[in-house]
């Protein structure tokens, strides 16, 4: 029972692992990642599209650090109409990397390709993108200024909530070109002599340390309690019966016969006294002294 409940325990563990995992990784492709981040309503002389048109386009950005499939999802410059465009599903072009980017090109020609809307921007207010079904808004803005001939309309920051015209087109590219200090370089600035990263570094050892500790003692004292139950268990269910049928008769007969043995070749020796037994022997005539003494010759 002790050894089926255990396998039992390592099914379920592996189960729960692998949902944990899937779970994980839904969160992890979350369409609610993507945001509209670039707008080009009035595109004279910008970037043209694979047809060699110059074409109004929206830029999609993931601001996650996972890849996220937009396929499947919804287009459109009517808040009325959700589900004007679908993003066909499929194809890996519909595939945006971690802090990736997307153009799709407002041109009214769905036959172009997937990334090809079947609507223009000319005259849209609203651009939004919705969820699978339709019902849910995942991102959206609303167009209150009069656009520009070939400067774009973005977030001044990728994924950040603040808009404005950009000094730069910048499709497929970040909203905002300007060199910027590292994470590495911000962290030097922070902590020069490197006592902190250190300090860090040693923590993240001990604590893990610690924690493989903790859990292979654990693991060491649960398998011990489930051998121990095992061995007492499988012990109890021996019965007298069963023990005395482990002795065969064969080995009951040569415990007698060693007892016998035993018993009879005693000898009369102890401690402080020693016995003598008189040897009695039969008489010989060859043996006697009378027959080997002869009478004098002169007699």
């Amino acid at each position: 029972m002790g050894s089926i409940k255990f396998k039992s325990l390592i099914i379920t563990g592996i189960f729960l692992l692998v949902f944990a995992g899937s779970f994980l990784k839904t969160q992890g492709q979350s369409v609610t990642k993507l945001k509209i981040n670039e707008l080009l309503l009035i595109n004279d002389s910008s970037y043209i599209d694979d047809f060699g048109n110059h074409s109004s386009w929206i830029e999609i950005f993931n601001s996650d650090y996972n890849t996220v499939d937009i396929g499947g999802l919804f287009l459109t410059d009517d808040l009325s109409e959700p589900k004007k465009y679908w993003i066909p599903i499929g194809d890996p072009v519909t595939l945006i990397p971690p802090r990736g980017y997307l153009v799709f090109f407002a041109d009214n020609h769905p036959t172009h390709g997937i990334l090809h809307l079947n609507f223009t921007l000319s005259e849209s207010k609203t651009i939004a993108l919705f969820n699978a079904s339709g019902e849910a808004l995942i991102d959206s803005i609303t167009i209150n200024q009069a656009q520009k001939s070939n400067v774009s309309y973005g977030r001044l920051a990728d994924g950040e909530s603040e808009w404005g015209f950009l000094g730069y087109t910048t499709p497929k590219a970040n909203n905002d070109p300007t060199p910027k200090a590292s994470s590495g370089e911000e962290f030097v600035k922070m902590d020069p002599s490197g006592l902190g990263m250190t300090f860090i570094a040693m923590s993240v050892v001990f604590f893990a340390l610690a924690l493989l500790f903790v859990v292979y003692k654990n693991m060491g004292r649960i398998f011990l309690r489930r051998t121990r139950k095992k061995i007492s268990s499988e012990t109890k269910e021996v019965s007298s019966e069963e023990y005395e049928d482990e002795i065969s008769g064969e080995i009951n007969a040569a415990i007698a016969l060693a007892l016998y043995f035993y018993k009879s070749e005693l000898h009369d020796i102890e401690d402080t006294v020693l016995t003598i037994r008189k040897v009695s022997r039969n008489y010989s005539p060859w043996s006697s002294k009378i027959y080997s003494l002869r009478k004098s010759p002169n007699n």
